[in-house]
């Protein structure tokens, strides 16, 4: 009778730890759904926020497919881990929707807009923080053999473009203010920087070629302009001792 209490008391305990270690795989393999499910839902809504974004540059056909798409993926792996959620259906469709539309803009694609520069500084620092997340974007769908290649390279190029058009264009408003308030130390650091960044950026193009020559020649009037000033300066120091040597051995009077 004991070793049958003690046998039921032994399957007992190895009962409520069997269903205990199901119950905590379960919760773990919900947990990690959640998790994946999240996950799914960022992408979603950071793809949806950088379409937004995208306004704010000249169109670009193949960007948007390519964020469409991302956006499409991740709410088919969200239906996939969560069949349960409402209106992931809805969601998909309309998607695909945006997407097909997206495509057929890209093939009708003849050229790009030409990017003009916002006068408010604000609005260039939403639209440089905008490319920056735009290009790692990129680079992860890329990565993920999601974009091709060539595709990554038209793109990516053409961002990185707009990101030293606005870095450049910046630095030679700064340095022009800066001349403009004869402060010609300041203006030329900022005008050496510019082109610096011109002379190491890997690919030379037209607007690198002329913002050079355009930079060189507002820092060779600043040489001239601080050797005229420092000439000036030595001038009147010359005058001012010559003017007290003058006063120091002129002929003493007479009283």
């Amino acid at each position: 009778m004991i070793a049958i209490i003690v046998g039921l008391i032994i399957a007992l305990i190895l009962f409520v730890v069997i269903v205990s270690g199901i119950q905590q795989h379960k919760e773990k393999q919900e947990a990690d759904k959640k998790v994946k499910v999240a996950k799914q839902k960022a992408i979603i809504d950071e793809s949806e926020a950088l379409l937004v974004s995208v306004g704010n540059l000249p169109s670009s056909p193949n960007l948007i497919k390519i964020l469409n798409n991302r956006s499409l993926n991740a709410a088919k792996a969200m239906q996939a881990l969560a069949p349960e959620t409402k209106g992931m259906q809805d969601r998909i469709k309309e998607l695909t929707a945006r997407l097909d539309a997206a495509e057929d803009l890209a093939a009708n694609q003849t050229s790009d807009e030409i990017f003009m520069m916002p006068d408010d500084d604000q609005q260039i620092l939403t639209i440089l923080q905008c490319i920056k997340k735009i290009r790692a974007t990129l680079k992860s769908e890329q990565g993920k053999g999601v974009v091709d290649a060539q595709t990554f390279t038209k793109e990516d190029q053409r961002l990185d473009a707009m990101q030293l058009k606005i870095n450049i264009e910046s630095l030679i408003k700064r340095g022009n203010q800066a001349s403009s308030k004869e402060m010609l130390g300041s203006a030329r650091q900022y005008f050496e920087k510019a082109l610096q960044t011109l002379a190491s950026h890997p690919i030379k193009t037209e607007y690198i070629s002329t913002k050079q020559a355009e930079i060189s020649n507002k820092l060779a009037s600043i040489s001239d302009s601080l050797k005229s000033s420092n000439a000036q300066d030595a001038a009147k120091k010359a005058k001012s001792e010559e003017n007290e040597l003058d006063v120091l051995f002129q002929p003493k009077k007479k009283w």
